[in-house]
């Protein structure tokens, strides 16, 4: 980021006053309660050794790098797991930049629970908010370019390529960052891929016959969308009808090529590749969408502490 002033807002989040991304609470719960299971934490036996039931406590949430606060419905949801009657205040909010040495949560009551709960709230918020920023980088290295699109702003997406188990989660942080959601599951869209293209071509078919079939088997709500790797199966797809054309690793000469054949026809999505120092030039080509796995499947976590501060 050029800029970590807390202050400033994350590229593509909503102006103040409107809604912004929501985290459906079933998938916090769920959740929540695997990561408490998986680490035991009702059966801590240094914390139950050392630290009294009864003994009350303070401690921070802090940051420890700049970036893009995601996830404190997470770490309160882990600490009221724990004990309810703990008292969670954030003191920033989800999409906020991030300072070193911010103060990102403030925690007050039994200090047992505080310290079983302290890593798994630590693995959420750091992997969450590192999502988010990486996210958060790639939007702003596409502002002020043109679209397609009604909102007027250079759409980047996520994939599928999440964490097993936390994909809500991880969706989530990449609206936070400034990002859209590509399909959440396979029954969310029809994306024709090349392994598919393969499984046709062993019974002597191919991308018209592709685009048909995907229609004839489902609902007309839905795009059909097709993986193309090079112009001439572009336009073979065009042709067959595809609605949305993702661009497989094509240079940025090809995709500009096949997003100007495809403006008015069908919608074009670069993939493959994209880094935070060739995005802007991939958007430049005039591609609606650009999609980027390693925004969740990469995305170094963003370093955060919980300190202990006294009664």
């Amino acid at each position: 980021m050029t800029d970590d002033s807390p202050d400033r807002p994350v590229p593509g989040a909503l102006p103040a006053g409107q809604a912004g991304p929501s985290l459906a609470p079933n998938a916090v719960r769920r959740a929540v309660a695997l990561a408490l299971a998986e680490d035991a934490a009702w059966r801590d036996v240094t914390t139950g050794a050392l630290v009294p039931p009864d003994q009350q406590g303070r401690a921070v949430i802090i940051a420890k790098a700049p970036g893009v606060l995601a996830g404190l419905a997470v770490a309160e949801a882990i600490f009221h797991a724990l004990d309810p009657s703990l008292a969670f205040e954030a003191a920033a909010a989800d999409g906020a930049r991030l300072s070193p040495g911010q103060v990102v949560a403030r925690i007050a009551g039994t200090l047992n629970p505080i310290l079983r709960g302290e890593r798994v709230a630590l693995n959420f918020l750091q992997r969450l908010s590192g999502v988010a920023t990486a996210t958060a980088r790639l939007v702003e290295a596409l502002e002020g370019l043109p679209t397609r699109l009604p909102d007027g702003q250079a759409r980047l997406l996520d994939t599928r390529k999440t964490t097993p188990g936390l994909r809500a989660l991880e969706k989530y942080a990449v609206r936070v960052g400034g990002g859209h959601s590509h399909r959440f599951n396979l029954a969310d869209g029809i994306l024709i891929k090349d392994n598919h293209l393969a499984a046709l071509k062993a019974r002597s078919q191919g991308v018209a016959e592709a685009v048909r079939l995907a229609r004839l088997g489902s609902p007309h709500t839905l795009r059909v969308e097709i993986e193309v790797t090079s112009v001439d199966q572009a336009l073979e797809a065009l042709a067959a009808g595809a609605e949305v054309l993702l661009l497989d690793n094509m240079d940025l000469e090809d995709m500009r090529r096949v997003a100007g054949v495809a403006r008015g026809r069908a919608l074009t999505e670069a993939s493959g590749g994209i880094t935070l120092e060739n995005v802007r030039a991939v958007a430049e080509t005039g591609v609606d969408f650009i999609s980027v796995g390693a925004i969740t499947h990469s995305a170094p976590a963003l370093d955060m502490s919980l300190e202990v501060v006294g009664e």
